[in-house]
């Protein structure tokens, strides 16, 4: 296995890494417009698409995709429907799995140079 080339492994956890980027980006724009009146806040889901991707054996470059849809919640009178709380439980959510990602990361790297140190 040459280090250059990504395992399905590494190709899972860097595809987990992009979908919790791309969430924490979401919750922080909908966070910025708790005020904005008529904004509407959305959720993000990868992991649907990641499960999927997984199931079939195939990591394709552009095979998972990040969807952002509508949320729920109710609508306030002035159009907005950002549930502060709720935001801010799903920041501290997606930071601790993102922070896991990582760690998931290095410990795949390191396990991958120790085995090809010992060739």
């Amino acid at each position: 296995m040459s280090l250059g080339m990504p395992d399905a492994v590494t190709s899972v956890l860097a595809t987990a890494l992009d979908g919790l980027a791309t969430r924490q980006n979401v919750i922080a724009h909908n966070i910025a417009n708790v005020d904005t009146p008529g904004f509407r806040a959305t959720n993000v889901d990868f992991e649907s698409s990641l499960s999927a991707a997984i199931e079939r054996g195939r990591m394709a470059v552009g095979g998972v995709t990040a969807v952002a849809t509508l949320t729920n919640a109710p609508v306030g009178a002035d159009g907005n429907n950002v549930d502060l709380r709720h935001e801010s439980l799903s920041a501290v959510q997606s930071q601790f799995q993102y922070q896991m990602m990582t760690r998931a990361v290095s410990d795949h790297y390191a396990l991958v140079t120790t085995a090809a140190g010992s060739f």
